[in-house]
């Protein structure tokens, strides 16, 4: 096949290119994506269905390759290892806008490959690994109803800008990451600095234009060469089946979709499935019981589904007996944990988030891979870590590392919060959310929580800062229903799953799921409206529990100080091979990071210890001043005189007329080494020598 390739226009005089059929021949679907000299490949390719599957199991992969940058990858093992957590974030915004555009019950295994080949350091690859999965698939013989398009959006100057670059986006006060079709939004996250409800919704429409140039540009490339669609099998569950289970539920079901408490509901469905199963299990005799099983479960939830969307549309009865505009009961509470810097439990409804805050200094920094940078490496002063054990919504399981969606929730309420935490903050920040309990929006109770945790640790931040997600059931004569704060039936029964956060002044954060192909950009912006809404109220539980940040930091805190210094000091004060300041470190059990600008950090875990570090500090990098008196250790004698060390490491000359009023005649008559003396800085020269004088100190002080 040979290649062929598509080049439009998005911005002005910009271009971007997508091609096909250069590299990657053998994939079901392979696509470049272009911009600058960032590229992109992405790949599809398809299998069989897994046996006895009853879920689509997508997988998709994005990697970046250091060579994509010039540059060797660090340590020991010069190869890239486990996925960074940019890659992973990238992975479920590349996942989240392809997987709705699937049929129902097409069950084959999809695999979706993003690799960055080529990083020129201005251009920001995500967007165009999330532009290429949709090209890819649609080149592909899959059965994906794309073509959807991705772009990100700046706000700078006033001015939405389309896929701004690096240099652009430090001043942009937006982070739209946009995905959807013409006129249809599918996926959004991002961040943001204060940015009100309309100026958002303005960005989506300048993305949605861009959005219609990127599909145009698809089909065109789909066209010239893409495969013909085959014929795929989907797996619904089998009709008569799906009958007979609804008319043995039909008395029950409602009954059992509208209990109020999460475990309550869930014990009342296993047990009416349990009860349909024995009921119907002779009739469906030539099943096997494995296809029984999971043929009952599949239809038992679609069924559970169907009930569940009609209550809440036709009745406006949530699960939990809420009105669609109700929030779940709201508290708060403060410094419910001994030792700790900061913590704070905030629960809506079932859903429950114990939030920690610790402080630290620069060494406690989270490093992280950049291939953008200059260095390779970028640096975080505030993180957040998200934990959601097994226990928290009852089930057993295996205990491993935080998967994809604990880095996602994470990073979304780590954005969020990371708004209102002054930059000159001196301390390094982690937060960690360990989820109690969890029955829908965790990332917002952890969102919450970090607030309510900072305040408690006396972080000084400029505004607390709540989340709420919104959802959405539709139904099929256009029916629109959204839904405040929703929990985890309407999570999975429902359409969508909005998170915004912010705080009074505007928002910080968001992110956007949805399960349908799309919906329109103003139906999206009145679930933005309900959720800041929502967030006003929340605000109002969070300031009554803790009005603004505690006066003082945490006396269970570490103690921190910043001094800044000559930067030509900064060699005496780190010393011959570091001896100065180990020795200070050693001695104070303080610890110091001293940076090349001269500021110096000092962190240690009582104030006395800082003060005596900081004064030891301060000494070894002060400068002499002609006319002060100084109280000095005698370090050499010579026959013309002593040197005198002031200040540490820095020594002047006491000659032998200085020494007293009278005539001096051998030096070891007024000071041998070792011993102290009191003398005054009477000049200092052009090239740094310092003169001392004993009998003009004396003088004064006789004064």
């Amino acid at each position: 096949m040979a290649e062929e390739k598509v080049i439009f226009q998005f911005d002005g005089d910009r271009t971007m290119e997508i091609s096909s059929g250069k590299v990657a021949k053998l994939a079901n679907g392979a696509a470049l994506v272009r911009l600058g000299d960032t590229i992109v490949l992405v790949t599809a390719c398809s299998g069989a269905p897994r046996e006895g599957s009853d879920f689509f199991p997508l997988q998709v992969d994005y990697r970046e390759k250091y060579s994509a940058a010039g540059k060797f990858p660090g340590g020991y093992i010069k190869r890239e290892g486990r996925p960074s957590t940019k890659e992973i974030l990238t992975c479920r915004m590349i996942d989240r806008p392809i997987r709705p555009l699937f049929p129902k019950g097409f069950f084959d295994e999809v695999q979706v490959c993003a690799t960055l080949l080529s990083a020129d350091g201005v251009n920001e690859p995500d967007v165009l690994a999330m532009l290429g999965a949709s090209v890819c698939l649609m080149l592909s013989d899959m059965p994906f109803q794309g073509p959807i398009g991705a772009v990100r959006v700046g706000l700078v100057d006033g001015k939405y800008v389309i896929n701004p670059t690096r240099a652009e986006m430090e001043n942009s006060k937006l982070d739209l990451i946009y995905a959807g079709s013409p006129d249809k939004v599918i996926m959004i996250e991002g961040e943001a600095e204060f940015v009100t409800e309309a100026q958002m919704r303005e960005a989506m429409y300048a993305a949605n234009e861009a959005i219609k140039k990127q599909c145009a540009a698809q089909i065109e490339l789909a066209a010239k060469a893409g495969r013909p669609k085959k014929e795929y099998k989907l797996f619904p569950v089998p009709e008569n089946l799906q009958k007979r289970l609804e008319a043995v539920c039909a008395d029950r079901i409602e009954n059992v979709c509208t209990i109020p408490g999460k475990e309550d509901r869930q014990v009342a469905q296993n047990a009416l499935l349990a009860d349909a199963r024995e009921k119907l299990r002779a009739e469906f005799a030539d099943m096997s019981d494995a296809d029984f099983l999971l043929e009952t479960a599949k239809g038992f939830d679609d069924f559970i589904r169907t009930v569940t969307r009609n209550v809440i549309l036709t009745k406006q009865f949530r699960p939990d007996g809420r009105s669609i505009t109700e929030i779940r009961p709201l508290s708060a509470e403060v410094g419910v944990l001994p030792v700790v810097h900061g913590s704070a439990l905030f629960s809506r409804g079932e859903t429950q988030a114990l939030v920690i805050a610790t402080l630290g200094n620069d060494k406690d920094a989270q490093e992280f891979d950049d291939l953008s940078s200059p260095t390779g490496l970028g640096v975080k002063r505030f993180y957040l870590h998200y934990n959601f054990p097994n226990f928290s919504v009852g089930e057993v399981g295996r205990i491993t590392g935080p998967g994809r969606r604990e880095i996602g929730h994470g990073n979304l309420a780590e954005r969020s919060v990371s708004k209102v935490v002054p930059k000159d903050f001196p301390y390094v920040i982690r937060c960690v959310s360990e989820i109690m309990s969890s029955n829908g929006s965790t990332s917002m109770a952890s969102v919450c929580g970090a607030t309510l945790a900072l305040m408690d640790a006396g972080v000084p931040i400029t505004a607390p800062v709540a989340g709420i997600s919104c959802g959405l059931v539709t139904g099929d004569n256009g029916e629109r229903l959204l839904l405040t704060d929703i929990i985890g039936a309407e999570d999975h029964f429902g359409d969508m799953d909005f998170k915004v956060c912010g705080t009074r002044d505007g928002i910080t954060g968001f992110q956007l799921d949805l399960k349908l192909p799309g919906i329109p950009i103003d139906l999206l912006c009145e679930g933005m409206e309900r959720d800041r809404i929502a967030r006003l109220k929340i605000l109002d539980v969070i300031e009554a529990c803790i009005a603004k940040p505690r006066a003082e930091i945490s006396p269970r805190a570490p103690r921190l100080d910043v001094v800044k210094i000559n930067p030509e000091k900064i060699g005496a004060l780190i010393g011959p091979g570091g001896k100065n300041i180990r020795s200070i470190t050693d001695e104070t059990g303080a610890s110091i990071d001293v940076a090349e600008d001269g500021t110096v950090k000092i962190m240690a875990s009582n104030l006395d210890q800082l003060n005596a570090a900081k004064e030891r500090v301060l000494a070894s990098t002060a400068e002499a001043e002609i006319g002060k008196i100084y109280r000095g250790k005698v370090v050499t004698v010579r026959d013309f005189g002593a040197f005198v060390e002031i200040l540490p490491g820095l020594d002047g000359l006491l000659h032998i007329s200085e020494m007293a009023d009278y005539r001096v005649n051998k030096v070891t008559d007024i000071c041998n080494e070792g011993d102290f003396v009191t003398v005054k800085v009477i000049d200092i020269d052009s090239t740094g020598k310092i003169r001392l004088s004993r009998k003009a100190a004396l003088k004064e002080m006789g004064e």
